[in-house]
């Protein structure tokens, strides 16, 4: 049974501004969705899986309902909420305790009473005990006494706890079981603004998992989405577009190039995408030097390839991608239109084949058969006195990414152009051919070295 049936979902509801993204963050104790005074920051659903009290469920967070937004999406921002509320094994609805009850928080009551989901109501910004009699301006709407919260002084999280608990459905044996269970891999999906990226995250999760638009920056969050090919699970990371540096003038422009970099360093496989139609920017190459810096597997995936007009064949295309990308001729290419969902299962395969190579060990043996015969080839230059260096051995000692400690007689004497040499030496002669390899330089007894 998929688990999405067997996790019980908690959707977080309620108007603008009452907190909820901040309460979401609180339960999963990690700042995952943005927290921001503006209004309509949330427009997609982020889920998160966590453990309460002994339970797996799936927490998510929902835009504001009733909120009119300026970029014309308020249509898909509600069509999100209503998803997630039809999945809801139950709704925690949030009010704020200060502001008392508004009219908009009587329609949000209004709508979850036809949903049919049992529903949980939490007082938020209780941050003084003064302000627990004023709960009871919420005893009209009909769902029970409200748990009285404050996130901004961590005021009563056991309390929501228990009682999210205790309006659970009864656990289905295979929970446990489905809620240990990590996805094989984590793809981040990574690129510039309209390139493509929640369309492919759609195209992967087979449903409008996440809002797509025209409007550049629709997608202001990291959005977890869980999919499953060929039987096995993956969870996709979309990403906010990002914008170049000088372009960034708004806390959501620096919320959204934080949350790309922090999901290219969760990620196993980063695919970034590219615009068939455009050339590449500087963001892209931005991007690239972060996916470098992380040492992470990468796929180039040229996206709208249907709307290229240029008639340059693929085989150009990737020979432009090596022109511009010099320090990566080892990622892979693909070429996608994610609109008609052409090749996104290749991409996800390719991706698949780098998070193999990228968990492999390589024998120890056959790693200085490698290094010796490099070495054979192609001398090390000698060392400050002029004394030949000696290469000793090869190891690795870490998976994703591979990492290789090299001994040596002089570490410091071993320069960043040989080191490549010996890194490519790798690449060819190991199953290692189309991930990054860090390699380690040591002294003999562990002394420094560089690394590459």
């Amino acid at each position: 049974m998929p688990a999405v049936d067997v996790i019980p979902r908690v959707v977080v509801v309620g108007r603008p501004n009452v907190g909820k993204s901040s309460l979401f963050n609180w339960l999963v104790e990690k700042r995952i969705a943005i927290e921001d005074p503006t209004a309509g920051v949330t427009r997609d659903r982020l889920v998160q899986r966590l453990e309460l009290d002994g339970r797996v469920i799936d927490l998510v967070d929902t835009g504001g309902m009733g909120f009119d937004d300026p970029d014309g999406l308020t249509a898909s921002i509600d069509a999100q909420i209503e998803a997630g509320l039809a999945s809801a094994a139950l709704v925690v609805f949030v009010v704020e305790v200060r502001s008392g009850l508004l009219p908009a928080d009587r329609e949000v009551a209004r709508r979850l009473r036809g949903s049919g989901a049992p529903v949980l109501l939490v007082a938020n910004k209780a941050d003084d005990p003064k302000y627990d009699l004023l709960v009871h301006d919420f005893d009209g709407l009909g769902f029970g006494p409200a748990v009285v919260v404050s996130v901004r002084q961590n005021r009563n999280r056991d309390g929501l706890v228990e009682a999210i608990v205790e309006r659970l459905p009864e656990a289905w044996p295979e929970e446990a079981e489905q809620g240990a269970a990590l996805p094989e891999m984590k793809l981040a999906i990574v690129g510039r603004r309209n390139v493509g990226k929640s369309t492919f995250t759609n195209a992967l999760a087979r449903e409008d998992r996440v809002i797509t638009s025209p409007v550049a920056g629709t997608t202001r969050d990291s959005v977890d989405v869980r999919f499953e090919i060929d039987g096995q699970s993956f969870l996709a990371i979309d990403t906010p577009g990002l914008r170049r540096t000088k372009s960034r003038t708004t806390d959501l422009d620096f919320y959204s190039t934080h949350r790309a970099q922090r999901s290219i360093r969760r990620a196993d496989v980063v695919l970034l995408f590219l615009d068939a139609s455009e050339p590449i920017g500087r963001v892209d190459k931005q991007l690239a030097d972060t996916i470098m810096e992380e040492a992470k597997p990468v796929v180039f995936v040229v996206n709208k390839w249907d709307l290229y007009a240029g008639g340059v064949a693929k085989r150009e295309w990737v020979e432009y991608l090596r022109e511009t990308f010099r320090s990566m001729p080892w990622a892979p290419v693909e070429f996608t239109t994610a609109t008609r969902g052409r090749h996104v299962k290749t991409v996800v395969d390719t991706a698949r084949r780098l998070y193999r190579q990228a968990s492999t060990r390589v024998p120890t043996a056959r790693l200085n058969a490698v290094v010796r015969a490099a070495v054979e080839t192609n001398q090390p230059p000698a060392d400050g006195r002029g004394r030949p260096v000696r290469v000793y051995y090869a190891t690795q000692v870490e998976v994703n990414p591979p990492t290789i400690v090299l001994s040596t007689s002089a570490p410091r004497s071993i320069p960043e152009p040989y080191q490549r040499y010996l890194v490519n030496a790798l690449r060819k002669s190991t199953p290692l051919e189309e991930v990054p390899i860090r390699l380690l330089v040591r002294g003999r007894g562990g002394g420094e070295g560089e690394a590459s």
